[in-house]
Parts: C-alpha cells; structure tokens; sequence
C-alpha cells in the first residue's frame, strides 16, 4: 500500500501557503493609497533647498574696501587688500549658526572677480592680495566642503567694467564663459546660483540670454537651484526686507513674469492657480548695507527673529547676508549675533508640546494617513489625510492629562512633496479663534499675541483647500521667551 502521508502533508501545507497569501493579500487591501497630488509639485532639488530653511550670503569685494553698495567699475583691483582672509572662518560661523549652504558674490556690478578669471585681469590676480596669486572663490568653496556645507554663486549680470557690456554677442560669450568657468572648476557641489535683473539707470541697454545661461547651469551642475526674479527653481520674495506676504504660495506663472520686471505683489504672494512651483526666497543683510561698513552693526536678535517668523514661518526660505570685513574675516559681533539667532531658534523649536498631546481628527483617509503621523519626525512624507468625502476638516491636539503647557507659536506643516493646497485655516484655542490664516505650505509659524497657559486643546480648521483634501505633515506647539 502506498504511504499518504506525504501527499497529505504537501496539501495541507499548499492549503496553509494560500490561507497566509489571502491574509496578506487582506492586510495590503487595508492599507490606503497616498491621495493624487495637486500639480506643479516641487522637484528633488526644491525640496531639499526648502529644507534647509535657512542659507548665507557673504557680500565681499572692492566694494568692502571703498565703503560703498554699489561700485562704479573704475576701481583698481590694488584696492582689494584684506589682510587676514580666512574662508575657514566664515565656514565656521555657518556651520556654527547652522547655515548648509553658502553664496559668495564671485562678481559683483563693479565686475571685479574674486577668483583668476582667464578671461578678464580684473580680477584678484591685479590684486596685493597674495601678490596677485590668491583665489578667493577656491578658498570659498573648500572651506565650505571641509565642512560639510554646500556652496553657491552670484555672478552679476550687470558689468560697469568690461568693454564689451552692452554689446549683446561680445557680452553674453564673455558671460557665459565665466559662468562655464566657475562651474567647471570648483566642484559639484554648487547647490545654487543667483541671478538677477539689478542695472543702474544710466546702464547701456543690454538683453541678456538668460535661456542660455540656465541651460549652460542644467548642463554642468544639474543639481544647482536657479535664482532669479522668475525663477526657474526659486524667484525673488519681491524686497530686501526678508518678509514674504501673509499670503505665500510656492506656485507662479513664469510666463506672466520676467526677470527685472516683475511686479512685486505678485513674486510676494504667488499665484493659487500657479503652473510653476517656484518657492519664494527671501533676501536680508544682517546690517544695513549689504557690504561690509565700519558704521553699522548688526540687526539685534529681536528683529531677526521677526524676520525669521516673516520668511520661514511664511512659507520661505531665509538668504541672510553676512558681509566679511577689511580683513577677510566676518566680524566677532555678526558672529556673536548669528550665535544668539541660532540658540534662539534651538530654544524655541527644539521642544514641541504638542507631543505630550493626544491627537483627533474629523475623519482618516485609512492605514497610514492617521492623525498621529502630525507628531512623528518626519515632516515631508507621512502626514495625516482626511477621507475624501465632504465634510469639516479638523485636526485637534488635546492634553492627554492636566494642561497642555504654555505656549506662544503654533507651527503647521503641509505634505508639499503632493502639491501645496492649504488656502484658508484658522487656529482654535479651547473653541476660541485666536489664529485666522490663509496658506501653509511648507511651514507657517503663528505667534500668539498672548500665551496661551493652561489650555486643554488647540484645534487646526481646514476652511478651503485645493483639491480633494488637505495634507497636514507636522504640527507643533511651541514657546518662545523672546517675543
């Protein structure tokens, strides 16, 4: 008689196999997919520029010698003199204050280049510094990869130096070869490069090509952000004061704009029906010029953290001038002043109240889009998600005993990686309307005008939104003793 046994076992085992495939088949169904994303949504290299929430300019060159902003052009490179040039140290400071990336001036209008241009000798090379051998650029750009930061460029358009500004061909050949220069020959590591339209009123008439130059970038460094009025990547806020509208979106019609003629309302706000995702960057120097002056200090740590609430907290990201000086090295009392900015923002951010919270909300999308992912340390990726059916949308943090303690700023955080959508939301402290705001995005910081002590339950009210649904990555409550 043949044995059974194993024939019985192979079924047995067979019908085991697809009994656990059918549960696991049941598990993958429980779990939601991601809603669609609202177009434009940004790229990889936005993203990680929004990240950083905070970047470096260093304004420097003959204009930190003569004592003005803006040069005439007739300098003599003799003037650029510093003494103690020490690009470790503006490394350190950043690294310190915690900047990741930053921008050097390479040219400025005056057109002196910081480094030995091939194709100019107005340049460092006529210069005492180092007997005319230096490279300020070089020095820049290791430094900052020593420690980690990336680096980036501002090559002025407008030249009241060379002989060939205002001839169309001769200018944009001279540009463009000193555009392929600093990007061939100081690394990969060029994150961003900043144009703009800046041109004195008494400038020659000039068409710059523009397309021209932001392909040469895309060519030779494809991971560079491009800064300019209108973009491509990331547009001007539309002033020199760091503060973007109460209103901000990250989309715009790079159509309707141009680079030095775009109105600045418009680069303020954005456009809610926006085709292009060009988040708005917000510019301010530390001081009251933008180069280095013996006659100012630096901004006071109130005001910079009210300029950070107006950029970062209004959906920016902060470009904030830090000019070294006559000697090469950023001065002790910008360093001391970035050194405060940055404890500051560490004492006010660091602690998020909102954790010690239970969370509710008025419906979820299903597994993996709960409320509690508001909470967690990702930011981008995991986000809480309504059901899709019209309703209220709510989102509430309550005290899971006693009080939540005091707290002064609410932080709100959108899923942005799927498009920004946020249009109108308002803040609710134990049922009082304390916040009524509009976009989001990537981060909106509200400042309370009283703390609020003792209070059982913040609740975040999505009134209109793009799209299906509102996507909310990351709440926080927070305290800052400054304001």
């Amino acid at each position: 008689m043949v044995n059974s046994k194993p024939q019985n076992l192979f079924y047995i085992s067979t019908i085991f196999l697809v009994f656990q495939m059918n549960l696991s088949m049941q598990d993958q169904i429980k779990v939601s997919t991601p809603p669609l994303p609202i177009l434009p949504f940004p790229s990889y290299s936005q993203l990680e520029w929004q990240q950083r929430e905070m970047i470096m300019f260093l304004h420097f060159g003959v204009n930190t010698f003569t004592g003005r902003e803006w040069g005439t052009g007739k300098e003599s490179p003799s003037v650029f003199s510093p003494t103690g040039l020490n690009a470790s140290q503006w490394a350190d400071t950043a690294a310190r204050a915690g900047f990741s990336l930053m921008i050097l001036t390479a040219k400025h209008h005056d057109g002196f280049c910081l480094w030995p241009s091939e194709y100019t000798d107005h340049s460092v090379i006529g210069s005492p510094w180092k007997n005319g051998s230096g490279d300020v650029v070089r020095e820049f750009v290791d430094a900052a990869k020593a420690r980690g930061i990336d680096s980036g460029f501002y090559l002025s358009p407008w030249d009241m130096h060379d002989h060939r500004y205002g001839n169309e061909k001769l200018y944009n050949e001279y540009y463009m070869a000193q555009l392929q220069e600093l990007l061939t020959r100081y690394g990969g590591d060029i994150r961003e490069i900043w144009f703009d339209g800046a041109k004195g009123p008494n400038a020659p008439n000039m068409t710059y090509h523009f397309n021209d130059w932001f392909s040469m970038v895309k060519e030779l460094q494809s991971n560079t952000n491009i800064f300019s009025d209108a973009g491509p990547d990331v547009r001007w806020v539309g002033n020199e004061k760091g503060s973007a509208g109460r209103t901000c979106w990250s989309t715009i019609n790079s159509t309707s704009i141009s680079i030095g003629n775009s109105t600045t309302s418009y680069l303020n706000c954005g456009d809610p029906k926006g085709t292009n995702w060009v988040p708005a960057e917000c510019d301010v120097s530390i001081r009251r010029g933008w180069f280095w002056h013996k006659s100012e200090s630096p901004k006071n740590l109130i005001k910079l953290l009210s300029i950070y609430y107006t950029s970062v907290g209004r959906n920016c990201l902060l470009l904030l001038n830090v000019p070294p000086n006559s000697t090469g090295l950023i001065s002790e009392s910008d360093v001391q002043t970035l050194l405060q900015f940055r404890s500051a923002i560490d004492t006010i951010f660091t602690t998020n109240l909102g954790r010690e919270c239970s969370v509710e909300a008025s419906s979820q999308r299903g597994g993996g889009f709960g409320p509690m992912n508001v909470l967690d340390e990702d930011h981008l990726w995991t986000y809480w998600a309504p059901t899709e059916e019209k309703q209220e949308y709510w989102i509430e943090l309550k005290a899971k005993s006693g009080k939540i303690n005091a707290f002064n700023v609410v932080r709100i955080q959108e899923a942005i990686g799927l498009g920004q959508r946020i249009q109108e939301h308002e803040v609710y402290v134990d049922g009082i309307l304390v916040v009524r705001g509009s976009t989001v995005g990537y981060k909106r910081l509200h400042r309370l005008e009283i703390a609020s002590v003792g209070a059982n339950r913040v609740r975040i009210k999505i009134v209109r939104a793009k799209g299906i649904v509102p996507l909310i990555s990351s709440i926080g409550l927070h305290f800052d003793p400054y304001y």
